[in-house]
């Protein structure tokens, strides 16, 4: 007979990016009680790295704890993107129940897709909440259609598909489960989840089983396994057995035991079936590992970690401007960095190259990786990285590349230009219909490489209008060339600071990525040239001063706006002869070869 524990329900939520989950944490975390009335909340609470509250992206997966009538909730936050996958699938082993949190106007998104279809392979109960009923374009009736008819496409059985519906505005910290129901607060919520997911079940009195789901790091205690008790009870400072991943057993003693109550970790004794637990004092413990009674060290059977799709090197700053700017600049600084990632970023590959100075480091799409560098460039580092390639599988002896499934809603004037850029890029449309009038979405089936370096050509072309989401959808058989780039690149000329005149000179070349008055480097890249072909400018360029020109006639030269790149902007810009140099304070772009004599020997060797 299985033990149920009706004290807990363990829910994870799945949202696409900006439709609430985090506010919506934030007031159920407020409404249970967690903060005393006199703390002072920070907005988004669950949202920590300062790099996920800029983008209002959630990156990894977060724990918080709720109590609610005697029960306690937990409540397990899963990444929007479906770059980050393999947290995903982990976060999902943890729980017995899923929240689905839809925008009343936007509706279900593709990267809720990826996670809902795995929530429901796996069997976990939904519950669908319909947040920003108050938006003034909701239109909550329609989404719930479309909710459905997501769930039938994603092969959901009876029970799944008759979910219960909460509507509510996270924002307003209100729900109800009739749209014609007074809002007075989130309690539907609360019962929904209690009346719906259901509680852990198992064996109590059988040996010890806890999934590793997550690791956490801590600077005083070291490395954290986080995960869920599963068979059993965990008793901490008793030992226990380490079932590996490579089928080995290692015993240990346990250090410390937390349990989460709101956003903190708490010190326990004991733990049993169904709790999700932090435990410390295990130096080498992995994701995917149980930890487990050593009388009867039994595996927990564990998720597959996705193959990544892209890949990019990541090298020492060898540009003429290394070590200014940055703290940790050596390669020894780089690879013991990339190496500590890979023990809690588990979709991530980091390899050796044949030289010490690079690591070939792979992960699941761009947005993954440019997080990994935005966040090492926060944290003091200084790198060059090359532009991200698709890596390449072979099936049967055919060449096999990552495709992806792209949702495009865009205003219907620009559908034209849209269209024109998608079938260039070897993408094939599979749906198309109208949100509301005059706006349009479009869905397509695109390979990986064809998505490289059009995002922001996207945002061009639709005069920032446009909103383009997409997700790893399968590997299909190599598409043939794709055009890369059209056009060539402006390269500085010279070391020196650029002067007004130089730039003059060189914007009637195309548009220039840099100002006045910036320090510059021979093969540093300046602009982009309006021709295909790179061409080399003298930006640093100074006026000869006689005494019938001044030089204030400098002044009346017009300089037209530079274009500032993004991280993301730069990796999508450069061609593969190109780097993008990354540091704390800047971000440039180069010429692997700096030499221009070099380049153009180079050139002509090829010919």
């Amino acid at each position: 007979m299985g033990f149920v524990r009706d004290d807990i329900r363990n829910v994870a939520i799945i949202a696409h990016v900006d439709h609430g989950k985090t506010t919506l944490v934030d007031g159920m975390l407020k409404q249970s009680g967690i903060f005393r009335q006199n703390e002072k909340v920070e907005e988004r609470v669950m949202d920590s790295n300062e790099l996920e509250r800029e983008r209002g992206i959630t990156i990894l997966s977060k724990n918080t704890a709720i109590r609610y009538n005697g029960v306690k909730i937990n409540i397990v936050d899963t990444p929007g993107h479906a770059d980050f996958g393999g947290e995903v699938e982990r976060v999902l082993k943890m729980v017995d129940g899923v929240l689905l949190l839809v925008d009343a106007f936007e509706g279900p998104m593709p990267q809720t897709r990826f996670v809902l279809s795995k929530a429901l392979e796996l069997n976990l109960k939904p519950i669908v909440v319909v947040n920003k009923i108050d938006r003034p374009d909701a239109r909550p009736e329609e989404v719930i259609d479309e909710v459905l008819d997501l769930f039938i496409e994603l092969g959901a059985d009876d029970d799944q598909i008759d979910f219960p519906v909460v509507y509510a505005s996270a924002r307003e910290g209100v729900a109800k489960l009739n749209l014609k129901d007074e809002s007075v607060d989130l309690r539907p919520l609360f019962d929904t989840i209690l009346k719906e997911i259901p509680a852990p079940e198992g064996n109590i009195d059988d040996p010890l089983q806890l999934i590793v789901t997550t690791l956490d790091y801590d600077d005083y205690i070291g490395r954290i396994a986080i995960g869920k008790v599963v068979r059993g009870k965990i008793v901490s400072g008793e030992n226990v057995a380490i079932c590996k991943r490579d089928g080995s057993v290692q015993n240990v003693k346990l250090s410390n035991l937390y349990q989460y109550e709101g956003l903190k970790r708490v010190q326990v004794e004991d733990a049993l079936l169904g709790d999700i637990v932090a435990v410390s004092g295990i130096s080498d413990i992995e994701i995917g590992e149980t930890i487990a009674d050593p009388e009867k060290p039994e595996p927990v059977d564990f998720v597959e970690i996705e193959e990544p799709t892209i890949s990019m090197t990541f090298g020492v700053n060898t540009s003429p401007f290394a070590g200014r700017e940055g703290k940790y600049v050596t390669s020894r600084h780089l690879r013991e960095r990339l190496f500590r990632e890979l023990e809690t970023n588990v979709a991530l590959r980091v390899e050796e190259t044949e030289t010490t100075e690079a690591f070939k480091v792979s992960g699941r799409g761009e947005l993954h990786l440019s997080i990994l560098i935005e966040t090492m460039r926060r944290e003091g580092y200084e790198l060059q990285v090359s532009k991200p390639t698709v890596i390449i599988k072979e099936i049967n002896g055919v060449k096999h590349e990552p495709i992806e499934l792209v949702t495009i809603d865009i205003p219907e004037d620009f559908m034209g230009v849209v269209m024109e850029k998608m079938g260039s890029r070897k993408g094939e449309l599979m749906d198309m219909h109208t949100l509301k009038p005059g706006t349009l979405r479009l869905k397509f089936k695109i390979p990986t490489r064809g998505l490289i370096g059009y995002r922001s050509e996207f945002l061009t072309d639709t005069k920032g209008n446009g909103i383009m989401t997409s997700v790893i959808y399968d590997y299909e058989p190599y598409k043939g060339d794709i055009p890369t780039r059209s056009r060539g690149s402006l390269v500085a000329f010279e070391a020196g600071t650029t002067t007004t005149y130089g730039l003059y000179n060189a914007q009637e070349r195309g548009t220039l990525f840099v100002g006045p008055g910036v320090e510059v480097y021979e093969g540093m890249i300046v602009g982009e040239n309006s021709r295909s072909e790179d061409i080399d400018v003298n930006v640093c360029k100074k006026k000869h001063v006689t005494n019938l020109r001044s030089a204030t006639a400098d002044e009346a030269l017009r300089l037209s706006p530079i274009r500032e790149m993004s991280l993301e902007e730069a990796l999508e810009f450069i061609a593969n002869d190109e780097l993008v140099e990354v540091t704390p304070k800047s971000i440039r772009l180069r010429k692997k070869i700096l030499s221009a004599q070099q380049r153009y020997k180079n050139a002509k060797y090829k010919q």
